[in-house]
């Protein structure tokens, strides 16, 4: 298995920023890719942004595209995702997942998911 954890969540102002960062461990082999999915309060999951291991090819929600960045660092095992420009709209439990396969966009595509950190983003 892949063993996921999430850290950097927390409080934030409204424009502020924050890091979260996903570190994998257990498995020699991570996965195509790594995404990041988030889940507000009566709301269904919904993904965040993607990255693929070996390339580096992202892909990003509509909604975050020209605030937030995912990063990787293969030597690490960890994914990174870089919030800026916060709005209290951005709050949410956000989780880090791995995928064996190739649509990194679906939910139900990623096998392996961390136990998420709460966002907080005060207006």
């Amino acid at each position: 298995q892949v063993h996921l954890v999430e850290s950097g969540g927390g409080l934030v102002q409204a424009g502020g920023s924050l890091r979260l960062s996903c570190a994998a461990s257990g498995s020699t082999f991570r996965g195509y890719a790594m995404g990041w999915f988030r889940q507000a309060p009566g709301k269904e999951r919904e993904f965040v942004a993607s990255i693929r291991w070996s390339s580096g090819t992202t892909a990003y929600a509509d909604s975050i595209k020209d605030r937030f960045t995912i990063s990787r660092d293969s030597a690490k095992n960890t994914a990174d995702l870089q919030m800026n420009s916060l709005k209290p709209e951005d709050t949410a439990v956000y989780y880090c997942a791995a995928t064996w396969g190739v649509r990194v966009t679906v939910r139900n595509a990623y096998d392996y998911w961390g136990q998420g950190t709460q966002v907080t983003v005060s207006s």
